[in-house]
């Protein structure tokens, strides 16, 4: 070991410890470190992305993100909703108004899932990294990301990544994450490509429906966007199932 290397240690409370080595989780890490660095720059080398943390205490006191950590820090990282008695130096702006979304490209029935719900969601299965980052700063989205390191990009400032990989119970995980229950409007937008959905006359769009759907439904909507139309066939049913085992917990 490099004699003169300075150390500090941290400590990761609750569903941090999610991103460190299983042999580093739940306990304190005495980290070695040989150059001056923020602790953001630091407790990213060690797993963790910055987006993930909502309050940083040093030596008992707040801290933010650029700090710079010294020899002898006694570093605490918490996730949000930690409970903690300190007083908190907050190290994003409060997130403004409902919750809109950008998603990667593994998490595509997700997106869909939550236009369900009635959330701006963009979504494209060609969005590079960049981009997912410079369009979730610029247009304040929450970014949600199966990528680690998307999430380490510093122009992100509200993301999360997805622990679940079961489709309907990463609905409930961000549902919870986001507290969305009460923010719900469901068939708001469309579930293809994050449009609004209008209500529109069954002669609007009769030549655009399948073969007998014009019998049996009276009530359609239309994208304003890409055009699709919907009306509540059998899917409907099941998306509405859906919806209620989300709102209610399920």
């Amino acid at each position: 070991m490099n004699p003169t290397a300075n150390r500090a240690s941290f400590t990761f409370d609750g569903a941090l410890n999610f991103f460190l080595p299983r042999a580093q989780q739940y306990q304190r890490i005495e980290h070695v470190f040989e150059w001056r660095a923020s602790i953001k720059d630091m407790i990213e080398s060690l797993g963790v992305p910055h987006p993930e943390i909502e309050l940083i205490v040093v030596n008992g006191a707040a801290v933010d993100f650029n700090h710079i950590v010294e020899p002898g820090d006694v570093v605490i990282a918490y996730p949000p909703e930690h409970g903690v008695a300190v007083t908190a130096l907050p190290l994003r702006p409060p997130y403004p108004g409902r919750p809109a979304f950008i998603l990667d490209q593994h998490l595509g029935r997700l997106a869909a899932y939550l236009r369900m719900l009635g959330f701006d969601t963009l979504y494209r299965n060609d969005y590079h990294d960049e981009e997912l980052a410079r369009v979730s700063h610029d247009e304040q989205r929450i970014l949600l990301t199966r990528d680690i390191g998307l999430l380490k990009r510093s122009l992100v400032i509200y993301g999360y990544y997805v622990r679940e990989t079961n489709r309907q119970r990463q609905l409930a995980e961000i549902t919870r994450r986001y507290h969305l229950t009460d923010a719900v409007q469901p068939f708001r937008h469309c579930m293809k490509c994050n449009g609004l959905l209008i209500w529109v006359a069954k002669e609007a769009v009769a030549d655009q429906l399948p073969d007998g759907t014009a019998r049996y439904y009276d009530e359609f909507h239309r994208c304003t966007s890409c055009e699709q139309v919907y009306w509540k066939g059998p899917h409907y049913q099941r998306m509405q199932t859906l919806i209620d085992q989300v709102i209610n917990g399920r």
